[in-house]
């Protein structure tokens, strides 16, 4: 297949990290913390990080926030963990920033609403001072229009024109068109303002997946910002990951998108992290990065005719999540192997095949013998009760073998 051709954008420095199109794709999260409760928020951040974050956005809504959002970074800094926290304000983040200098210094990138900076003459000038603070301190700037909080003068405004015309768009239509002028008549005033490009971000997220698509679509073409890439509230669950990929996986396959989020509503005894787990998945399952190697395998059928293959499969899913933090240290290039994990002779040599390393195991009316494959070819034929143990010693060999570095 050939590759994606990204969508031209600038480089955008975010701390230590640079996004845009001559970059990977970068992950985002954020916590559900109150930021004014520093241990709960540093705890969440690390879970996130670990998880594979690579920028972190913390609600700033008060005061006590913003305190706690500086010391919580100063703590992250002392530690070694250079991870972007971008700050979230609403209503008020013109106050926030400016009695809090310390936050606005400390923090990677500040998050505006344009449609949550007040209305008429405030909108501008609370909006203008966020972003001279953010020249000041050199920080990049996020404009993140919602759909949920638009701005309601220019809604209202575009409505109206609408309402006059001769042939009338339908509400959604022009819902998206004010999305994008929000967005381009922010970025153009930030820009005046004399924040460089290379500090901007642009997001239009809307909760419905086809109007979504349609905004991002838009703004894509008018534009060549950065673009950063979520619905707003995807929902919980199996609903929030599916309705996340496919919006996320149109926009990317068409290039569009250099930072992308998930955003999963919580749920009880549920880590927070699974949102960075949905984003690592979508992206590796379209072949733009690479996190830890993928296993194929079987769906079953009536050919299957034990379940031993479901929990080969969970096993050694398991057991590359267990050494993935030692496979990545030890063996680069490691996380672009593929592993096959097949039930019966229908599909299984042909997909152990073209996997790394698979195994075909035995089906229905099948001699009880699984065959390895390694590279295209049949390595070794493994029977008995210890298969799964003989396989995962073969795959740490294969690895090792393959990966290590030579010196």
């Amino acid at each position: 297949m050939s590759p994606i051709q990204r969508r031209k954008t600038p480089t955008v420095s975010i701390g230590n990290l640079k996004l845009g199109s001559d970059f990977p794709i970068r992950i985002q999260s954020m916590t559900d913390t109150p930021t004014a409760d520093i241990e709960a928020t540093l705890t969440q951040t690390k879970e996130l990080i670990a998880a594979g974050s690579e920028l972190v956005r913390w609600t700033i809504n008060d005061h006590e926030a913003a305190k706690g959002a500086a010391e919580a970074i100063n703590r992250l800094r002392a530690e070694g963990i250079t991870t972007p926290i971008i700050g979230d304000f609403h209503f008020n983040g013109h106050i926030l920033l400016a009695k809090n200098p310390q936050a606005a210094k400390l923090l990677d990138k500040y998050r505006i609403n344009p449609g949550n900076v007040g209305r008429g003459k405030l909108h501008d000038d609370n909006f203008a001072q966020i972003v001279k603070i953010a020249i000041d301190n050199g920080k990049a700037v996020r404009i993140g229009v919602n759909w949920g909080s638009l701005d309601q003068d220019l809604l209202t405004e575009l409505m109206d024109a609408n309402a006059k015309s001769a042939k009338p768009r339908d509400f959604s239509d022009v819902t998206q068109e004010a999305m994008v002028q929000s967005a381009l008549q922010s970025a153009g005033y930030a820009l005046k303002l004399g924040l460089p490009k290379e500090k901007l971000v642009l997001s239009v997220k809307m909760s419905v997946l086809q109007d979504m698509v349609a905004v991002y679509q838009r703004l894509a073409s008018e534009c060549d910002f950065a673009l950063h890439l979520g619905l707003t509230e995807a929902g919980a669950d199996i609903k929030g990951a599916v309705s996340s990929a496919a919006a996320l996986s149109i926009l990317m396959q068409q290039g569009i998108g250099d930072t992308i989020r998930v955003s999963l509503t919580p749920q009880p005894n549920v880590p927070r992290s699974k949102e960075v787990e949905v984003c690592k998945e979508i992206l590796q399952s379209m072949g733009f990065r690479y996190f830890a190697p993928s296993v194929t395998s079987c769906p079953g059928c009536g050919r299957t005719s034990s379940n031993y293959f479901q929990y080969l499969a969970q096993d050694i899913n398991s057991h590359i999540k267990l050494k993935m933090p030692i496979w990545q240290k030890q063996y680069p290039g490691v996380e672009q192997m593929k592993i096959a994990v097949m039930g019966c002779v229908v599909n299984g040599p042909g997909e152990s095949r073209h996997a790394d390393i698979g195994i075909s195991l035995p089906g229905a009316s099948e001699s009880p013998i699984a065959p390895v494959y390694m590279d295209g070819k049949e390595y070794k034929t493994l029977k008995g009760e210890h298969i799964k143990e003989e396989f995962i010693d073969i795959l740490e060999n294969y690895i090792k073998e393959r990966y290590e570095q030579r010196v």
